[in-house]
Formats: structure tokens, C-alpha cells, sequence
């Protein structure tokens, strides 16, 4: 996927751009590291070790690194949106563990998964632990800029648990419209990208507009990233994703592009609602890879991603942000939305 935009005119050049953010990464993973292992610390000593398996698996940074950068975006240090860094951090990989026991993944990172390691019931100990410390980290200096930020981050977990719920409840149903799955991601992966985005506004105590825009940006983005990893979890190869591909058809998960091609008039999507109706064999799943190809599902979803990505980069344009940290937002959700793992 790849947009120009007024934004991107004052970015580095594309070719330059995997550099750039691999060097705003670096810089997100120097700030925000030692702060996430100093407050992981705080919790019991019988769960930390079961974080740190989880934690040691790495991570993208890429919440933590929107939470910076929207900081900076609205004239402030950086260094005054670690709070709200480390606790979207917290908040993600609460989500993570939990998601792996939800769908049975053995794998996240190349490495067992923290249920597989250590069982079912320490996860979901583990999880909870890191959900009830992102707020303690925000509120352990309670002034209103903190809390409001507290405020912002429960209500987009709270949006983040509701779009779990209904993937899950999804997958009893025999099919999903496009426009119910993208409600469904909006709030699963967009809540929290949205909050990322405009959190470190929050933090620096930003008039409203900006941080509206930047939400606005982080929601979008956050919807383009998930139509790109419904794309991975079906066509994606499980030795850059570290998950094993085609779980999502077995599970009966209404990605977009299983909406996309079900509630298409193709003859491939007519076979596909056919096929979807009971469980799957391992053949049964690469014949519904290819009917999802032959309905057009897969470009569909990308364009959709692509559609949704102009969308993030228009919110920054019309924001009174700061031209260097804007173009980084920028190039962050270029990365991101043309990403292979």
C-alpha cells in the first residue's frame, strides 16, 4: 500500500523510509523499554516470570512509538508520553496473552505462547495483572492531564474487549457483512491504535482538535493494519508472522476477506459459504484460500486497507501538528500497513 498525501510532501523519501522508522523504533525501544521492565517488576514474583517469557519474545513498539510521537506532535518532549508508552504496552500485551488462549495458538514470536509454557490459568493471572498496572502507571501521579489519559485508555480497552467479543461471537454465525466486520475490527484493533495516537496528546494537555485529529488517524490506521493481517493470516508465511497460517478459516474467524468473498455473488464466494459451514481439514483449508483468491477477496481487502490508510494521512493534514513529528506519524503508518509479519 502506498499514498501521497499533503503530509507525506515534507516525509523523507519512500526509499528512505524503512530506515527512518527503524530509527524512530530504536528510539521508542530506548525510551520505553527500561520503564516497561522497571513497572513489570512491581507485579508478584510468581507472575513476572511468565511476563518476562512473553515480553523477551519482542514486540513492535508500534503503539508505544504512536504514544511518542503524538507528544511531540503537539510541541512537547517525547519523554512526557512514556507514561501513556508503557501502559498502551501493557494494555496490548494484556490482549495478546488472552487472545492466544481465546484462539489455541501454541505460537506468538517464534516461541510458545505464555499458556502454552505456563498453563491456562497463569496466563489469564498474568494478563490481568498487566491490564490493572497500565492504569496503576497512569495514575500513580494523579494530575488531570493523567487521568484524563486514564480515562481515554479504559474506555478504548473497554472498545478493544467489545470487538473480541464480537469476533468471537462470530464465528457461530454462518456469514458477516463487510460493514459488520469492519465494526468488529474498529473496535479490536482500532480502539487502541486510536488511543495510542492521541494519548500522548492527552498527556501533554493538547487542545481538543489536535488530539480529535489524531485520534481520528489512529482509528483509520488501526483498521488498515487489521485488514492487512487478516491478509496475512491467510496468505502470510508462518516463518515471518511466528503463527501458523490458515487458524483463522479453521476457527470460522470472519476476517475481511471471508466477509468480503461470502457476501459476494461470485460463484467462489457461494462455495465458500458452503465450505464454511463445517469444520475444516487442512485441504479444506487451501481450497478456501483459493475460492477467497478467486472472489477477488484479497485485493478487496487491500483496497479497503489502502482506503482506510488516505484516511489516516488525511486526518494529519488537516491537523495543526508539528511538520516533522507528522511526517514521521506518517511514514510509521506507511511501514506498518505494507508490512509481511
Amino acid at each position: 500500500m502506498s499514498v501521497v498525501t499533503s503530509v507525506e510532501a515534507s516525509a523523507e523519501q519512500p526509499g528512505n523510509r524503512s530506515a527512518s522508522v527503524a530509527e524512530l523504533i530504536g528510539r521508542t525501544r530506548s525510551l520505553v523499554a527500561p520503564a516497561l521492565e522497571a513497572v513489570v517488576h512491581r507485579l508478584s514474583p510468581e507472575l513476572r516470570g511468565a511476563i518476562r517469557h512473553h515480553l523477551d519474545g519482542g514486540g513492535k513498539y508500534l503503539r508505544a512509538a504512536l504514544v511518542l510521537l503524538s507528544a511531540a506532535a503537539v510541541g512537547a518532549d517525547e519523554e512526557v508520553g512514556v507514561p501513556g508508552a508503557v501502559a498502551i504496552e501493557l494494555v496490548h500485551n494484556f490482549s495478546l496473552i488472552h487472545d492466544d488462549i481465546v484462539d489455541g495458538d501454541l505460537e506468538r514470536r517464534h516461541r510458545p505462547t505464555l499458556w502454552a509454557a505456563y498453563g491456562t490459568g497463569h496466563a489469564i493471572i498474568a494478563g490481568d495483572g498487566l491490564a490493572v498496572l497500565a492504569m496503576q502507571v497512569l495514575l500513580d501521579e494523579p494530575t488531570a492531564e493523567r487521568v484524563r489519559a486514564a480515562k481515554v485508555l479504559a474506555d478504548a480497552t473497554q472498545a478493544m474487549i467489545a470487538g473480541q467479543a464480537q469476533d468471537m461471537a462470530s464465528e457461530r454465525r454462518t456469514s458477516l457483512s463487510v460493514a459488520e466486520c469492519l465494526e468488529m475490527e474498529a473496535g479490536k484493533t482500532g480502539a487502541l491504535l486510536s488511543c495510542a495516537a492521541s494519548l500522548g496528546a492527552v498527556l501533554a494537555g493538547a487542545p481538543q482538535p489536535s488530539i480529535d485529529a489524531l485520534a481520528v488517524f489512529g482509528l483509520n490506521l488501526g483498521i488498515a493494519f487489521q485488514a492487512v493481517d487478516d491478509v496475512l493470516g491467510i496468505w502470510g508465511q508462518s516463518a515471518l508472522t511466528g503463527k501458523p497460517v490458515g487458524n483463522d478459516l479453521r476457527q470460522h474467524k470472519k476476517t475481511l476477506p471471508v466477509a468480503i468473498a461470502t457476501s459476494s455473488p461470485t460463484a467462489a464466494g457461494q462455495q465458500l459459504n458452503s465450505l464454511l459451514a463445517s469444520e475444516l481439514s487442512d485441504w479444506d483449508v487451501e481450497v478456501a484460500v483459493r475460492l477467497l483468491e478467486e472472489s477477488g477477496a484479497r485485493d478487496e481487502t487491500m483496497a479497503i486497507g489502502e482506503s482506510y490508510l488516505r484516511g489516516a494521512l488525511d486526518a494529519l493534514s488537516r491537523a495543526q501538528l508539528l511538520a516533522g513529528p507528522a511526517a514521521e506519524l506518517a511514514a510509521l503508518a506507511h511501514y506498518v500497513t505494507a508490512r509481511d509479519r
